[in-house]
């Protein structure tokens, strides 16, 4: 029989049944929805930057400060990389896009109406 992680139960007269695949917490202690909802508390400035750290030399352009919801902000992100032309991700809510095109998410996320720094070198 395989075992399946995303309905793993708890067999414990404490826990209360079933654990959240994120989290592992109980589902009825489960908070990673909310937490997904949440919006961040910003500025109202959107810093754009380049990092290399982390990557092995390899460099992403770096979005922070966007004050959206996790759905929002994922949308963003995709019309970011589409203007772009490369890939990228959404995590942690900052948008990464891989290479150095910090010229164009400026002027994409200025022509959107946010208010846009560059950060960093």
């Amino acid at each position: 029989m395989k075992s399946n992680q995303s309905t793993a139960l708890v067999y414990s007269t404490e826990a209360g049944g079933r654990m959240c695949p994120e989290c592992r917490a109980p589902m009825a202690q489960c908070r990673c929805k909310e937490l997904k909802a949440r919006v961040l508390a910003t500025d109202g400035i959107v810093r754009v930057s380049h990092e290399t750290k982390g990557r092995k030399g390899k460099g992403v352009t770096v979005v922070k400060g966007l004050a959206l919801d996790a759905a929002a902000l994922a949308a963003v992100g995709k019309q970011l990389k589409t203007a772009c032309g490369t890939g990228g991700t959404v995590k942690d809510g900052t948008i990464e896009i891989q290479g150095d095109h910090r010229e164009l998410v400026i002027a994409a996320l200025t022509r959107q109406g946010h208010v846009v720094k560059r950060a960093g070198g």
